[in-house]
């Protein structure tokens, strides 16, 4: 397994609109927009559970009306019969969690009835991760319309989850903190491996995050575009990587680490 691969996200989709949404009104419709593009996501939902016994519904973008009455009532009681509580309560640490794959039969009568039947979900995936005492469960739906996710689809899902789950859960604990590009700088300078590149590969590093292409880089840095793709290369050999997903799979990572989001 390569340096970090479990902090990384496969190139199956790119979640760079998502990611660079993050502290923004429009995250919600930037994160569904980014989900319906990579994996045929119909709906998103996300709820925050607490060690202590709390629930929140915190996003519900998509395609079902009854979205918003879903979300009140799971934060209200059903969390509580939530067949994925107990994976979700066993976990530790900020390492992302995916949920068994939906079955009806999980369920009993009376949530299924108000969760799937009554709103016409047909099948859901979920992610989640802990950051500090709270718990960020994002749930990926689709619709009888839609049908069921599909192969590729749930193999696309599967593989954005883990940077979806950091997005979302840096999303809503981002209030009063610094700007992005301000976080990163700070990230790099202190953080391994980002620490270990040298100040040129940072900066390209960089910029790739603040969503800039190789041009708009070189422009930036005032170097040629051949320079530009010289640090990126070298950059993703020192990090163990090959692609921009997994250079934001990274610094997620660190970002929703341990007292990073307090």
């Amino acid at each position: 397994m390569r340096p970090h691969a479990m902090a990384s996200t496969p190139a199956a989709g790119d979640v760079t609109p998502a990611v660079l949404a993050i502290g923004r009104p429009d995250f919600p419709n930037i994160l569904i927009d980014t989900l319906r593009r990579q994996a045929g996501v119909g709906h998103c939902m996300v709820f925050a559970l607490t060690r202590a016994g709390a629930a929140s519904c915190l996003l519900d973008a998509g395609n079902i009306p009854t979205g918003g009455d879903l979300g009140a009532a799971y934060a209200g009681q059903f969390h509580e019969s939530d067949p994925n509580r107990d994976a979700l309560f066993e976990a530790e640490g900020s390492a992302p969690i995916m949920l068994p794959s939906f079955a009806p039969r999980m369920y009993g009568a009376r949530y299924r009835k108000i969760f799937f039947h009554d709103s016409g979900i047909v099948d859901k995936c979920a992610t989640a991760i802990w950051a500090d005492d709270t718990c960020f469960y994002v749930n990926f739906y689709r619709i009888a319309v839609q049908g069921r996710f599909g192969d590729v689809d749930r193999a696309r899902l599967h593989a954005i989850a883990p940077a979806i789950g950091a997005s979302v859960a840096r999303h809503f604990r981002q209030a009063a903190t610094a700007p992005l590009d301000q976080n990163l700088a700070a990230l790099f300078a202190a953080c391994a491996p980002l620490s270990a590149l040298t100040p040129r590969e940072q900066e390209v590093c960089r910029h790739i995050l603040l969503g800039l292409s190789s041009e708009a880089i070189s422009q930036a840095l005032g170097i040629s575009l051949h320079s530009t793709q010289t640090y990126r290369k070298r950059a993703y050999e020192r990090l163990g990587i090959s692609a921009q997903n997994e250079l934001f799979g990274i610094v997620l990572g660190l970002l929703v680490g341990p007292g990073r989001l307090n």
